[in-house]
């Protein structure tokens, strides 16, 4: 009798037992979405505190447009083979679209603005590039603004109006030989692009612009010694680029160019460089410091996306704001970073002998 007794209250028991573990289980997924703060403290527990803003949003955190390359045309009056932002389009925004969209990235963060091309002094024989770069700097009170030329259009007139406004004009020189000029096809009649440089030169001290000479690294000058030369010069910056593919721009079936016949090595590359190591104002570029390191705005103000060997736009951050567009241009802010995109770059902070 006892031991029939006893089975009944075990199993009573068990079943009490079963009923509070399946409250308590049930107890503990209902608070579950709340995420409550409870005060637990248990073995090997340890609270990592709040996890940054940038650390939570992830892969979805925009960057900041800190320097924007705007390729407002794509129109230019030279044919350099290598180009790779061809007169696909002879589309230009009008004025007052492109200065919102300036005002825009502005307000997300922007710091610097380089206008380029195609050629930028082609539109309205330069009005229209002054006219932003005046923009730019006295409304917008921009800290740096810079253009991209060839020079071949560029008048001593337009410093006169605009070069107070203007922080750096940085020329195109691949060679100072006037038959690799005529190879690359940097050169439009008989101009002679080296004697232009000189005398661009001239008008940047003459108006308090800092000069910059870009070279792009190809097949035809790779062995050339432009140590004299650019020492002569002096440019603030002389920024070395080697020469890079694009498929749609200068490679590939849609191209308007064939670049393949300028590609060189990153062992050529190198020894370039190496022969030039001692020119101070030297600034290297790699295609792998290049690709991704520039965000590039095209005319019709669309980040574009280099990652894939081709330029891929975005939607255009006049239509859909800056942060929805940024977020697909593929821009790497560690190596913009990395490779200096980030110097001293308002002539007022330059300290410059005009």
């Amino acid at each position: 009798m006892q031991l029939a007794v006893l089975g009944r209250l075990l199993s009573v028991g068990r079943a009490v037992l079963a009923a509070l573990r399946g409250s308590l289980g049930a107890l503990c997924w209902s608070l579950a979405p709340l995420s409550l703060s409870l005060p637990l403290s248990l073995p090997g527990w340890r609270d990592p505190g709040p996890r940054p803003e940038r650390e939570r949003e992830g892969e979805d955190a925009a960057p900041t447009p800190t320097s924007v390359n705007y390729h407002f045309t794509r129109q230019c009056n030279y044919k350099c083979g290598f180009c790779f932002h061809t007169a696909k389009t002879s589309f230009v925004l009008p004025l007052e679209e492109a200065k919102r969209g300036l005002a825009m990235l502005k307000e997300a963060g922007m710091e610097k603005i380089n206008f380029s091309g195609g050629e930028p002094f082609l539109q309205d024989r330069g009005e229209f590039v002054g006219k932003l770069v005046q923009f730019c700097k006295q409304e917008l009170e921009l800290p740096s603004v810079s253009i991209v030329s060839n020079g071949s259009l560029i008048r001593k007139q337009w410093f006169e109006k605009y070069g107070e406004y203007l922080d750096i004009l940085a020329i195109s020189c691949d060679s100072f030989d006037e038959d690799v000029n005529v190879l690359i096809g940097r050169r439009q009649g008989k101009k002679n692009h080296v004697e232009n440089l000189h005398k661009l030169r001239q008008w940047c001290r003459e108006h308090a612009v800092a000069f910059k000479i870009n070279s792009v690294i190809n097949r035809f000058n790779v062995e050339e010694d432009m140590n004299e030369q650019i020492k002569a010069l002096n440019p603030v910056r002389w920024k070395v680029f080697q020469c890079l593919l694009i498929e749609g721009e200068n490679s590939g079936e849609d191209a308007l160019r064939e670049a393949e016949k300028f590609v060189i090595s990153d062992e050529d590359f190198d020894r370039f460089l190496d022969r030039h190591k001692d020119v101070s104002c030297l600034v290297p570029e790699s295609n792998q410091k290049m690709r991704d390191s520039y965000l590039i705005l095209d005319e019709y103000m669309r980040f574009l996306n280099c990652r894939n060997g081709r330029k891929e736009p975005s939607k255009s951050i006049l239509d859909v704001g800056v942060e929805a567009a940024i977020k697909f241009s593929g821009f790497d802010e560690k190596m913009f970073l990395r490779r200096g995109g980030k110097y001293v770059w308002s002539k007022a902070d330059m300290k410059l002998d005009w």
